[in-house]
């Protein structure tokens, strides 16, 4: 049973669907703890409800990032967490943090990297006008959605998209693969070669983690 600890900066949808595979049985671990930046974030009210432990953590209380990060990392290493999960966490992770977790932080992204990193992905895949859009859950490094790819899911994109349109499509694949690519770190499935994320063992016939079923 993995442990994990969460970063989310707002409402927590994704936190939600983590905290049901667990509840579930389809992940075998345990959330230790929610960290958010945001006393406001309703991630606080789901973690409540559901027995986990929330912490506060405002950036301006600390000296500068780097001082930040290093409290961050050290309430995840007083909870022994094994995996990081950002589920809405509005911020670029610092060093110290990645240099504690070396590809076990996992971010989801809403769009199909390495195209339109950053914030509003939707926005600039509504307003480039692809035909296709999606997401991308991916181990974290120091540059900014720039970590090895996991998984992936695509989604139609439309002309008449706006960025709240696509953005609703994108986040339905986000609560199913997520959770799939933590239970395949649960699972020790995953591991990093390069820049290219290996997964170990049976696959379904056809697999290849696009639109993967999130049951096996």
């Amino acid at each position: 049973m993995i442990k994990i600890g969460v970063l989310a900066s707002g409402r927590g949808s994704n936190f939600q669907s983590i905290i049901d595979a667990v509840e579930r049985g389809y992940i075998d671990g345990e959330i230790r703890v929610l960290i958010t930046d945001n006393p406001e974030a309703y991630a606080i009210q789901r973690a409540e409800k559901h027995g986990i432990e929330p912490v506060v953590m405002k950036p301006g209380d600390w000296e500068n990032r780097d001082a930040y990060y290093q409290a961050v990392a050290a309430e995840l290493g007083k909870r022994e967490v094994d995996l990081v999960v950002l589920a809405g966490f509005m911020r670029i992770v610092g060093k110290p943090l990645i240099d504690a977790y070396p590809m076990r932080i996992m971010n989801i992204h809403p769009a199909i990297l390495p195209s339109f990193p950053g914030l509003h992905g939707q926005a600039q895949a509504a307003d480039y006008g692809v035909k296709v859009s999606g997401c991308t859950v991916h181990f974290v490094d120091e540059g900014m959605d720039t970590g090895p790819v996991i998984i992936q899911a695509v989604v139609p994109a439309y002309h008449d998209d706006t960025e709240e349109s696509l953005a609703e499509r994108i986040l339905r694949q986000e609560h199913r693969i997520f959770p799939y690519a933590i239970k395949l770190f649960a699972e020790g499935r995953l591991s990093v070669e390069g820049r290219k994320v290996v997964v170990e063992g049976k696959r379904n016939p056809g697999e290849v983690l696009i639109n993967p079923p999130i049951e096996d």
